[in-house]
């Protein structure tokens, strides 16, 4: 049974696109190991796929990359691969440099994200040039290249010229198996709900005006499911708003737990902000979840998801991310509650075709099969 070796920076725990490949490579006849590191908040794991977590002094900074980058090369020198997948480019360089020290290793890229463009890179241009560089070395020499959509792919392919494959972020359909009622889950009868999920809660992802636009919104909850960088200060501002009892903090969760609580949901928050290159094409997947829930979107308008948004008609563009008009904007679609059940059934028409059953075909043409 071929051997594949799939690489992320991340605990595993929430990254659904990589189990998603996993999995398929699974079905295709791969013995798969999914590695990562392990944090000390990280939640056990239990894959029908091996898994190892590496354990590091550092968690976050050059030291860490620098620290993941080293372990994971001499991890995978020591290992037999016939592929190995590169998520993302903080993986890339130890991936590449195994690869052609084994030649008959096969690396795929997979990057989710327009990664040397992130704000967390952009406000920083020397950290950023290293990047560059890194990219701009290895990119232009692999031959096995997808991405999450179709801007990305564009941006990357007439960067690099390049052909880039897209596969996008889309769920599995969502049967709602074993569902618990609203009491199990502690949500009130009486009021509206609104969840805003995600593996990476960050900067200019909207959640700081979500939080403060609830200062005017009566008769609804929001939800945060996920973890990401700005959590800290998003309880940060609930606490100084006074705004504890509106606004929940759920943490992480299994995939399944947290669908409990999107079906459950009048309105699904995707706020990227336009500040960079990297969220102006970004295409989450909490999009799907959203859709697959039978859950109404409210998005910002960065390319992708307005594309999804507005072909299916599931949901609202706000006008603005200045708190008071976005809670206009939340406040318009809970009291019409008349298009709020169509934009329901109109997302569980949508999740018919968009969905990873569908999508996964074009891995296909990228991991061929083993059996």
């Amino acid at each position: 049974m071929p051997k594949a070796i799939v690489s992320v920076t991340n605990d595993l725990f929430t990254d659904q696109r990589v189990h998603k490949v996993c999995l398929f490579l699974v079905q295709q006849g791969y013995d798969v190991l999914l590695v990562g590191r392990l944090r000390p908040n990280s939640q056990p794991l239990d894959r029908s796929y091996r898994t190892h977590r590496m354990k590091l002094s550092f968690e976050k900074g050059a030291l860490f990359y620098a620290a993941y980058s080293i372990r994971l090369f001499f991890f995978l020198l020591f290992r037999k691969a016939d592929v190995l997948v590169s998520n993302d480019l903080d993986t890339l360089l130890p991936n590449y440099l195994i690869s052609r020290l084994k030649r008959k290793s096969t690396l795929v890229y997979d990057t989710h994200e327009y990664f040397t463009e992130v704000p967390e890179l952009v406000s920083r241009p020397r950290i950023q040039a290293i990047w560059e560089k890194i990219e701009g070395w290895i990119f232009p020499r692999l031959d096995k290249i997808y991405t999450v959509n179709g801007s990305i792919a564009e941006r990357y392919s007439t960067k690099y010229r390049k052909q880039i494959s897209v596969v996008r972020n889309i769920s599995p359909q969502w049967h709602g198996s074993a569902p618990k009622s609203r009491e199990a889950l502690g949500l009130p009868a009486d009021k509206s709900v609104v969840i805003f999920q995600g593996a990476g809660i960050n900067i200019d992802r909207g959640a700081e005006e979500a939080v403060l636009a609830m200062e005017h919104i009566q008769g609804a909850i929001l939800l945060f499911i996920g973890d990401g960088d700005i959590l800290p200060q998003l309880k940060t501002l609930v606490q100084k708003h006074s705004l504890e009892e509106k606004v929940w903090f759920l943490g992480k969760m299994p995939y399944a737990e947290m669908m409990n609580y999107t079906r459950y949901a009048d309105i699904g928050l995707t706020l990227d902000k336009d500040t960079n290159l990297n969220y102006r094409f970004s295409l989450p997947n909490k999009v799907f979840d959203y859709m697959h829930a039978g859950t109404p979107i409210l998005a910002s308008g960065v390319v992708e998801v307005r594309k999804i948004v507005e072909k299916y008609s599931i949901g609202n563009i706000i006008r603005s991310h200045d708190p008071v008009m976005l809670a206009e904007d939340i406040r318009e679609m809970l009291e019409n509650r008349s298009m709020l059940e169509t934009y329901k059934q109109n997302c569980r028409t949508a999740a018919l075709s968009e969905n990873w059953e569908e999508e996964q075909k074009i891995l296909l043409t990228i991991y061929p099969s083993a059996h």
